[in-house]
């Protein structure tokens, strides 16, 4: 899984090997070999990148109701998503040739601007 990882992470958001890495190891610190860490045991900066690897489909989040004390709790479980890691790991990047951008840019924006110069 880590290898797998460290691809989805660096293919995901662009970053480096080294970073990816180092984010894998903290992630996998962060779940000590189990299946599901619950979401009020981690850091609120250790959240914050859970969601991000949630919005890029990396991880889980799963909700589960409890009765404590006659109240209703609502609890939040993390854990790995294998088939958007395998996704993001083997996805291949588009890549677009050096000045392709600027084909995106309209017209009328390129006329604007060279009035103004």
């Amino acid at each position: 899984m880590n290898t797998l990882f460290v691809k989805a992470l660096k293919n995901g958001f662009d970053m480096s090997r080294e970073d990816a890495v180092a984010l894998a190891q903290t992630v996998q610190k962060v779940f000590k070999g189990i299946k599901e860490v619950e979401d009020m045991s981690l850091h609120k900066d250790i959240r914050s990148i859970f969601y991000e690897l949630h919005q890029k489909n990396l991880l889980c989040l799963r909700r589960e109701e409890v009765k404590e004390k006659g109240k209703s709790i609502r609890k939040y479980y993390w854990s790995y998503n294998t088939d958007g890691i395998l996704v993001e790991a083997y996805r291949k990047p588009i890549q677009e040739p050096q000045y392709e951008i600027y084909k995106k840019i309209p017209e009328n924006a390129w006329l604007l601007h060279s009035c103004n110069t």
